[in-house]
């Protein structure tokens, strides 16, 4: 692989394509929200089941006036990059766009949410093992800097034996229950608590949702779904010698992902074990069967 790593942007019908390619070309930012060590060059896309088509095509202007190709075929972009991003909107859609890349071997980052079922969820992470591709997926959230403080603290403040963590949740049909924004909260609950949830239950409302985890170990974690009200992020951690509740400063979180996704497209180590991502599916799945049958939990299937 080239000392600069060349990325393929794999859908464009998201602000995230734009706002990544800027911080990975050093365009029109500031040079603290720079990544360095790869370069958007090329571009395929369909048409958006999600955004109007007149934004959609905003977003590939900005893209094109960038310097950033656009191909026709899905299948070109192999010839032309080393790693791929695959920025849908459309979760239902990951695997199939995902698929050329991970069957070649290629590194594939896949913007949230990884898949809508887990049984599509489970066939990514099969080919990616069968081909030995690198394979990463996570909301931005989950590398916000006060997540990290958290783990940068934990010698002082002990493990994290609970959290509560709240983010908007409008929905989509074609990103069923917290899939669409909710899966936000959900990152961030996970990048705190770890992987381990066995058992979930909704409550549901139109305005707004609470899923409460059970932890193998006996933690218990909540997600709080924001439809009505304040439209932020934040979290409690309570861990065994401190209590930090903060409310998230979005303004560095794409470059804190970025650095996670340009270092696996350079060491082909993702950053975070697949295991946890295909959790984060389930929970989503299994939280909506539990909206369903009025809160009765619902147990997460065995790994």
């Amino acid at each position: 692989m080239s000392e600069m790593v060349r990325v393929g942007i794999v859908d464009t019908d998201t602000s995230h394509a734009v706002e990544f390619a800027r911080r990975l070309n050093h365009i029109d930012l500031p040079e603290e929200q720079w990544v360095d060590g790869a370069k958007v060059v090329a571009a395929w896309t369909a048409p958006s089941a999600i955004i109007p088509e007149e934004r959609h095509r905003e977003y590939n202007q900005i893209l094109h006036e960038m310097g950033i190709i656009f191909v026709d075929r899905l299948q070109d972009l192999l010839s032309q990059v080393d790693a791929v991003m695959v920025l849908s909107q459309d979760g239902s859609v990951h695997l199939e766009r995902a698929k050329p890349f991970l069957e070649a071997g290629m590194p594939v980052f896949i913007d949230k949410p990884f898949a809508c079922l887990v049984h599509d969820a489970l066939l990514m992470a099969d080919i990616a093992a069968r081909k030995g591709a690198p394979l990463f997926s996570s909301s931005s959230l989950r590398y916000a800097l006060e997540v990290q403080k958290v783990h940068e603290q934990a010698s002082e403040w002990g493990k994290v034996i609970a959290a509560d963590a709240f983010s908007p949740a409008p929905t989509h049909p074609r990103n069923p229950g917290l899939f669409h924004y909710g899966i936000h909260g959900v990152e961030t609950l996970f990048a705190l608590m770890g992987k381990g949830c066995r058992r979930v239950r909704c409550i549901y409302h139109d305005d707004g949702e609470v899923v409460v985890g059970e932890w193998e170990d006996g933690r218990i974690g909540t997600m709080r779904g924001i439809r009505k009200g304040a439209y932020t992020y934040g979290f409690t951690a309570v861990c065994e010698k401190q209590a930090w509740t903060k409310t998230i400063d979005i303004r560095y979180i794409y470059r804190e992902l970025l650095k996670r996704v340009v270092e696996m497209f350079r060491t082909r180590k993702p950053p975070l074990d697949i295991s946890e991502t295909l959790e984060i599916v389930a929970f989503i799945e299994e939280a909506r069967k539990s909206a369903e049958q009025h809160g009765a939990p619902v147990d997460l299937p065995v790994p």
